[in-house]
């Protein structure tokens, strides 16, 4: 990967991350605006269901946020782009739909198949 197209990840990177940090910023301030205020038992169930699933939502995008932590890391010490399996490259194609990607397309497939053999056990 030459060092044009390394930036252009980078930027993708710091953008995704950008706009994860904004969303739960705004979550943060939705969720200290106070308690649940609704006099309805059903409302209230409603209103603690959407909180629930609000923060299972932030929970993956502070994960997310870390897996970009380390793609950037990855960036900084010049093995971004590298399978951590092979060490062979990762296809852009892949790192374009996947920018966090630290497995090559075949590397990922044997992963998964691993990861169902042993559920099935």
């Amino acid at each position: 990967m030459n060092p044009l197209q390394v930036e252009y990840f980078r930027q993708k990177l710091l953008k995704w991350q950008g706009e994860l940090l904004r969303e739960a910023n705004g979550t943060l301030a939705s969720l200290s605006e106070g308690g649940i205020h609704e006099a309805d038992v059903t409302d209230r169930a409603s209103v603690e269901t959407d909180r629930a699933l609000e923060l299972r939502t932030r929970d993956r995008a502070r994960k997310l946020i870390g897996k970009i932590n380390q793609a950037l890391i990855r960036i900084e010490n010049g093995t971004y782009g590298y399978c951590e399996e092979t060490g062979e490259p990762i296809g852009l194609k892949r790192l374009e739909a996947r920018p966090i990607a630290t497995l090559s397309i075949e590397a990922q497939e044997r992963h998964e198949k691993m990861e169902k053999i042993h559920r099935d056990d």
